[in-house]
């Protein structure tokens, strides 16, 4: 099926299943860990989605492949270009390495060092970009109208969101009585595809999002009842910078998501710290918001057993040191 004509359809519980068939052979099936010293500290039962360990370190490999692996195989030798701050960026260069085509990378010059690097060490060519001047999706149009190459969005197409809901497909698998699931939201690629398969699985499971304070679109957008843009999003959560929900991902939010919560830089970074210190597991700030919020009371009442995701674990050292 020729990519521009799934942009406007449906995405299903059955594409979900059908997208974690097609992934398996790149995408692990990450570990979910439970933390009596969490628990203890948040007076919940959480399980993690430890995506942190996923292949490019981040859940991106799941949209990213599933994507990639569906494009049609005539269109498959003029490659892909993608645009990212960094872990769709690596995702989308791993997935065209294992199916031997070219991937140019839209970057912004201030993504993480290591995140740029990590693209980098897959073959991929790397485009900069000011975040702050450019329009990254008009230079990924570009580059994809000058070469012929696909254009593989972040977020916002059924074949990235039907990937990223494998992550809850498998923690759900594993851990099927769940009260609710948490999940971070940045375009709302991940919370979208996990909520399908969340809601078909265990129908009056609570679906809670959580944001930066200084990256509240999604936020706002579901109070106002339509897709709200905010300037360019100064928060310590690079992956969580996205100015404006996806108009694919947005309606979906709408129909699955109770609420969503935001935190700060510094809840995040106490959260990326407990994570580090008494779990001994590294995981990036927007990886870390759903723990950020467990731990500072921010998530609804009344709930016992939740899964968070925690997204990634790419991030650079220097960063981590000025935690």
């Amino acid at each position: 099926m020729p990519v521009t004509e799934t942009v406007g359809r449906e995405v299903t519980f059955d594409d979900v299943r059908q997208a974690a068939g097609r992934i398996k052979n790149i995408a692990k099936r990450t570990p979910v860990m439970h933390s009596r010293g969490l628990d203890a500290e948040t007076g919940v039962t959480a399980f993690l989605k430890c995506e942190n360990f996923q292949t490019g370190g981040a859940f991106k490999i799941r949209g990213a492949a599933n994507f990639v692996f569906s494009i049609p195989p005539g269109d498959l030798p003029r490659g892909v270009v993608a645009f990212s701050s960094g872990n769709h960026a690596q995702a989308v260069a791993i997935a065209a390495r294992s199916v031997g085509i070219p991937a140019t990378l839209v970057m912004p010059a201030d993504a993480p060092r290591s995140k740029l690097e990590a693209t980098r060490a897959q073959g991929a060519k790397i485009v900069e970009y000011d975040r702050f001047r450019d329009d990254r999706a008009a230079i990924g149009a570009r580059i994809a109208s000058e070469t012929g190459a696909t254009l593989v969005p972040p977020f916002d197409h059924p074949w990235i969101i039907a990937g990223q809901g494998t992550a809850a497909l498998e923690l759900l698998e594993e851990v099927s009585d769940l009260d609710a699931f948490v999940a971070p939201i940045g375009g709302g690629g991940l919370m979208s595809g996990c909520s399908i398969a969340a809601k078909h699985l265990r129908p009056d499971i609570r679906i809670i999002g959580v944001e930066p304070e200084n990256g509240n679109d999604a936020f706002l957008s579901l109070q106002a009842g339509k897709r709200v843009e905010v300037s360019a999003p100064g928060t310590i959560a690079d992956g969580l910078r996205t100015p404006v929900p996806g108009a694919l991902t947005f309606p979906i939010l709408q129909r699955n998501v109770e609420q969503v919560v935001l935190v700060s830089d510094d809840e995040i970074r106490t959260a990326v710290k407990f994570l580090l210190m008494r779990l001994k597991i590294l995981v990036e700030p927007s990886g870390a918001v759903g723990v950020a919020a467990a731990l500072f009371g921010k998530l609804p009442p009344g709930l016992g057993r939740i899964g968070i995701v925690l997204s990634g674990g790419n991030v650079d050292f220097d960063l981590l040191a000025g935690f």
